[in-house]
């Protein structure tokens, strides 16, 4: 059982803490620099990006979380956590700043705004059975780097992609009841 914190300034960090405790991982919600460093790998949630960017100042989690992902420590991130943890956004605010912890380019709302959001089947690779995906004003991968690989695709197009031990997904897995994307990253932690 791993000690996974969950970012818990803004979006679905409570269902993201729901998931890893159904798997029987200890969760717990992250604010401050002291409850960073009391865990051994993180969850960064989808909300608003340039909201999560800000507060990560102000929380003063920023440099701390730098150098913890630079020590390798796992992070899995979730629509807006994806774009916090890629290389660079090319639709992000003058004032954004991506951990680049993951070599992906993202673009902001990829797919439309609040009210294209849709749910659609997600085929993850080297698995027979689809998972439900919910994109809610989700983000787009629109480049990857080497070394970066494809976990899972909605149409062909890559959804979720990880790179050592970070692994990003443009959609919402904490809101359906299919636990397998997070067993894949609690799975970056053996």
């Amino acid at each position: 059982m791993a000690r996974i914190g969950v970012l818990a300034l803004q979006g679905a960090f409570r269902e993201h803490c729901a998931v890893l405790r159904r798997l029987n991982h200890e969760a717990t919600e992250v604010r401050t620099p002291a409850e960073l460093a009391g865990v051994e790998a993180l969850v960064i949630p989808g909300g608003e990006s340039t909201t999560i960017d800000k507060l990560l100042d102000s929380s003063a989690l920023r440099a701390p979380l730098l150098e913890r992902l630079a020590a390798g420590m796992p992070a899995f991130g979730t629509c807006a956590g994806l774009i916090v943890l890629s290389a660079s956004a090319v639709d992000a605010t003058p004032d954004q700043r991506p951990l680049a912890a993951i070599d992906v380019v993202a673009q902001r709302n990829g797919y439309g705004r609040q009210v294209a959001s849709f749910e659609a089947p997600v085929r993850l690779l080297g698995d027979e059975r689809a998972m439900p995906g919910v994109f809610i004003r989700a983000p787009r991968i629109v480049a990857v780097g080497p070394g970066v690989e494809v976990v899972a695709t909605l149409q062909g197009e890559a959804v979720a992609v990880a790179s050592g031990t970070i692994m990003v997904a443009t959609f919402h897995p904490e809101l359906t009841e299919d636990d397998r994307l997070h067993r894949r990253f609690a799975a970056l932690l053996a």
